[in-house]
């Protein structure tokens, strides 16, 4: 593992396939699967060609915050990754729901509040400011994602790894829609996070910087930039509102968003995918 000057198609193509590989296989992986991504648009290039081979549709974005330390090295604020129709759950209050995470990898989950994109973004606008952002929004949701890839270094090698593997993303709890969003944003928003009936981490939306439409605002302006603008009815989750969380197989958590409800997952191991889901992602197995 190492830095290169560029990362080339045939690199990113082996970067993806390797990480699409060990996520369908549920297998952890011992290092990075080749040199790590220079710059974010590499980065992003091994993101690209792993969403094309993945076998399922994207239903929405997650947003992460880059470490002080690497926006100036990288140049951007956030980043994005993923999320993959058949790991998005809609979940009521109060009733525990299993998340699948990688054994042997990385694993957390984080408390979100989420957007529903209410109409397709222009695919020609590059630029959002939170106001452009928030009309386009359908409705806001409290949310769970759970963090996970088969690299348990992820988040400690950067946000070139992070972003090579689908953000660090293994699916999204889409909870309770909070009513009358607009005005609970301007007042704000608080919610505190429970693994095992312990106290883990307090926030909310003050703690994202920016706020929850700047992450969205980023989210249109990146996706639209890689030629993947928003589309309506997809979901955009905005940030780790109380922190980013371990967690392990076996272990439970609990999210209480003041005011609006308390979510609950009790994290499991991820199984693999059959062989013959394997054999249809091109490269896998070559």
């Amino acid at each position: 593992m190492s830095h290169v000057p560029d990362t080339g198609p045939d690199c990113a193509r082996a970067i993806a396939r390797a990480f699409v590989s060990a996520r369908l296989a549920a297998s952890p992986l011992a290092g990075f699967p080749g040199p790590i991504p220079v710059d974010l648009e590499a980065a992003y290039r091994c993101q690209d060609l792993a969403i094309d081979s993945w076998p399922d549709e994207v239903a929405g974005w997650k947003v992460g915050w880059i470490a002080a330390e690497h926006q100036r090295v990288y140049g951007e604020e956030r980043l994005v990754g993923p999320i993959f129709r058949r790991a998005v759950q809609q979940v009521r209050a109060g009733v525990a729901v299993d998340v699948p995470v990688f054994r042997g990898g990385f694993a957390a989950v984080e408390a979100e509040y989420v957007f529903r994109i209410g109409s397709t973004a222009p695919a020609d606008k590059l630029a959002w400011s939170d106001d452009d952002a928030a009309a386009l929004v359908g409705g806001m949701y409290i949310g769970i994602e759970p963090a996970s890839s088969p690299l348990a270094t992820i988040n400690e090698l950067g946000p070139a790894v992070v972003i090579s593997d689908f953000g660090n993303n293994a699916g999204l709890l889409v909870g309770p829609e909070i009513v009358e969003w607009r005005r609970k944003l301007a007042e704000g928003m608080t919610c505190e996070t429970f693994i095992d009936g312990r106290s883990v981490g307090r926030g909310g939306t003050g703690r994202l910087p920016k706020g929850p439409l700047g992450a969205l605002a980023f989210a249109l302006a990146r996706c639209a930039k890689r030629g993947r603008p928003l589309k309506a009815d997809q979901y955009v989750s905005t940030g780790a509102a109380s922190g980013i969380h371990d967690i392990l197989p076996g272990q439970s958590a609990t999210i209480v968003f003041d005011g609006l409800g308390t979510l609950a997952c009790c994290v499991v191991a991820a199984a693999s995918s059959s062989a013959t889901a394997l054999d249809r992602v091109p490269g896998v197995g070559d």
